[in-house]
């Protein structure tokens, strides 16, 4: 079988790696991919939104069948024009994507089907907003409705950063159209776990558990990125935890889709805080996370692509399990120097070795490969992920490796899981 991956990040980078392993696919594409993918498939010069072109190319090429990497073609309709065509698509339709396309329709769909999360308020007013500020409990979070590559949410502690962040959002308009409407919710304590689950709308069935790190610096410090790294899995989900998210979360989310009268085919991925009184939604997301996917898929022994045929075929089944490899993944992200706002490209890469074997992989977020030079191409430029029987010794994988590897201005946080290993001396 033929396969198309649609994107260009670490993510898809991982999703290929992983879908090659399957003794169904013959040849990927990926659309329009980077150097690293292009080491392992066959990269085409389409961008993610052109979505008439993608139906065309999967159409002439006799594609089995397309992944989604990014939320922007999935928001833009993608899967209802390849479904059109009757070509076969791994995503939710347009409608479905709303739940990540929309803060304010996410919260609202929530709210009516009593699916645990934070109290919030919708403005689209900013002078509206910054009244309603003078009266909250600080600290709060205000989102922008729509996309903002995962920088959109802003944990505020006073009246003043408020008022400023209001602004950036609804009058200087930082996150363009995204900040038209924005989400003051309360702020929730505890820790964060991201949950991706498989789902052909009418059953769903979670992977294992994992813990993205959003801000740039050690310590969870500075402005929120598209994710600094992550590890998988985490003790924070026992059996317990993981029935409470099926059964308060999960479940109850795809039987309101489906009251909707929406069909919700892909990965639904729920960013959970877990706090004294349980799991509650921070986000929904209408895809594989970035870096998630990069710590979790190199656990899943279950074939990737036979999970995702049957997802679109409503061939899923309640009773199907998961088999996973027993230990621990960590992924570290390599990003370039002023990440994540103004960042230089065209930086050399040295000590880029093939790294891949059973104990680390290196995944390609933003590189390009220029003769026999690789050079950074983006933000992040790579994920290193470490896989070994338990966690400490999967971040020593994914830090020798990092410490190979070198370009100017390089910057990594040096804690990731370092909270995780933390509770774990504590318990001993």
């Amino acid at each position: 079988m033929k396969l198309l991956v649609i994107g260009s990040g670490g993510r898809e980078h991982a999703l290929v790696w992983k879908l090659k392993k399957s003794k169904k696919v013959d040849k990927i594409f990926c659309a329009p991919g980077n150097s690293g993918i292009g080491q392992i498939a066959k990269c085409i010069n389409i961008k993610p939104d052109n979505i008439t072109e993608l139906g065309d190319f999967a159409h002439r090429n006799k594609i089995g069948l397309t992944i989604v990497g990014p939320e922007g073609p999935l928001t833009k309709g993608i899967v209802d024009e390849f479904q059109r065509r009757r070509l076969k698509i791994f995503g939710p339709n347009r409608k479905a994507a709303k739940i990540e396309g929309s803060k304010v329709v996410s919260k609202e769909f929530m709210k009516k089907y009593h699916i645990p999360t934070a109290a919030f308020r919708v403005f689209n007013v900013a002078a509206e907003a910054i009244g309603f500020c003078r009266s909250v409990e600080f600290p709060v979070v205000i989102k922008a409705d729509g996309l903002a590559a995962g920088k959109g949410a802003v944990v505020v502690r006073n009246f003043e950063q408020a008022t400023k962040t209001i602004e950036n959002m609804m009058i200087k308009h930082l996150f363009g159209h995204a900040g038209d409407k924005i989400v003051i919710e309360s702020f929730l304590k505890g820790e964060e776990v991201s949950i991706m689950a498989i789902t052909d709308g009418k059953s769903i069935i979670p992977f294992l558990s994992s813990q993205d790190h959003k801000q740039v610096y050690d310590g969870d410090r500075g402005p929120n990125t598209g994710g600094m790294g992550a590890y998988c899995p985490t003790s924070l989900v026992d059996e317990y935890l993981s029935e409470q998210i099926r059964d308060y979360i999960l479940l109850p989310t795809i039987a309101g889709l489906q009251k909707e009268g929406i069909t919700y085919k892909g990965i639904l991925y729920a960013g959970l805080m877990i706090t004294e009184s349980g799991p509650k939604v921070l986000e929904f997301n209408c895809r594989f996370g970035d870096p998630e996917t990069q710590a979790v898929l190199p656990l899943l022994k279950t074939d990737l692509l036979d999970l995702m045929l049957a997802a679109v075929n409503q061939k899923l089944g309640s009773g199907r399990r998961l088999d996973w490899l027993q230990g621990s993944a960590a992924c570290v992200i390599m990003a370039s120097k002023g990440y994540p706002t103004k960042y230089r490209t065209g930086v050399k890469i040295s000590g880029l070795k093939n790294f891949s074997n059973d104990t680390c992989h290196i995944f390609h977020a933003g590189t390009v490969l220029k003769g026999n030079q690789w050079l950074t191409n983006g933000g992040r430029v790579l994920g290193v992920t470490g896989i070994d029987k338990d966690l400490r010794q999967a971040l020593n994988h994914a830090y020798r490796a990092i410490n190979k590897i070198r370009f100017e201005g390089a910057m990594y946080r040096r804690d990731i899981g370092a909270k995780a290993l933390k509770k774990t001396v504590n318990q001993v």
